[in-house]
């Protein structure tokens, strides 16, 4: 598991340890170093919310198509794009998170306290390693990407079915937001599979697991050991995880599909700045989703 500088120092929260409210930054992408810049694009924007007291957690999904203002990085001037070539801009990897993260951060008006880049290729490998996770597919879709089809139920899925699942937006009727809450749900079902007592009871398959996560991950604590910070969030309760789509919506620009802020966000960064998130989702069901 390397450890990197993944956020940017404006972007930083100036503190060191875990009390009070938490706001980390989770990016996913397939992409490897020596892509082509136009591929290195994130697929997963995550804002992990995580209220005093640890006894709730939020998983906030950024639309990979909200239009923003991107700032300026080297070799690029800055200006209005979709907010995941933040990370194309940035160049990727390490540079990549730390332009999403200043974006992100001028956009919500927060600071984070920790980052975590997740290469999905080597996620694949996580899940297989735990023996696959239980997927609950709500709408049938076929996959544009293997051709396979996904019908409704819940199944047993490897990594290499689950990400194919979680990367579907066409055919769904919700379209790119579905696929942000089917991201939820499959991370909500890999902490679910890691924390089962036969793992832990295990330690030939909990050392295998660990190795596939150390080999996907770069991780940014912000200065707080990461043995802290993974016991702290241990005593999260079983139904503490809520998902949380940014208020949005689809809009044509230009020949461009973007996703536009809904009313500035309808209250939600204001909420994440104010540490009232629990009582903004209790009012905005809409957009809220238990996991």
């Amino acid at each position: 598991m390397a450890k990197e500088q993944l956020l940017d120092p404006a972007a930083r929260k100036k503190r060191t340890d875990l009390d009070g409210a938490l706001n980390y930054l989770l990016i996913g992408s397939d992409h490897r170093p020596g892509a082509n810049p136009e591929d290195q694009r994130s697929d997963t924007i995550l804002i992990v919310h995580v209220p005093a007291g640890m006894r709730q957690a939020y998983l906030i999904s950024v639309p990979r198509d909200l239009l923003v203002a991107l700032p300026a990085a080297p070799g690029f001037p800055g200006g209005p794009d979709k907010v995941n070539a933040a990370y194309e801009h940035g160049g990727g990897g390490e540079g990549g998170a730390r332009l999403l993260s200043t974006t992100l951060s001028r956009l919500t008006g927060i600071r984070f306290d920790g980052a975590a880049l997740v290469d999905f290729a080597g996620f694949k490998q996580v899940i297989d390693q735990l023996g696959g996770i239980r997927m609950c597919v709500d709408t049938p879709v076929r996959s544009i990407h293997t051709r396979h089809q996904f019908d409704t139920g819940c199944q047993q899925m490897d990594g290499a079915r689950t990400l194919d699942y979680v990367r579907q937006r066409y055919d769904l009727p919700g379209g790119d937001y579905d696929r942000q809450r089917h991201q939820q749900q499959m991370l909500r079902a890999v902490l679910d599979r890691a924390g089962e007592t036969r793992l832990r009871s295990d330690p030939v398959k909990l050392d295998r697991v660990l190795r596939a996560a150390g080999g996907a991950l770069t991780v940014d604590t912000n200065g707080v050991p990461l043995d802290e910070l993974l016991f702290a969030l241990r005593g999260l309760p079983a139904d503490a995880l809520r998902g949380v789509q940014v208020p949005s919506y689809p809009q044509t620009i230009d020949g461009v599909s973007y996703v536009v802020l809904d009313n500035g966000g309808g209250g939600l960064f204001t909420a994440l700045r104010d540490t009232r998130v629990p009582e903004w989702a209790g009012a905005n069901p809409r957009w809220v989703t238990r996991l």
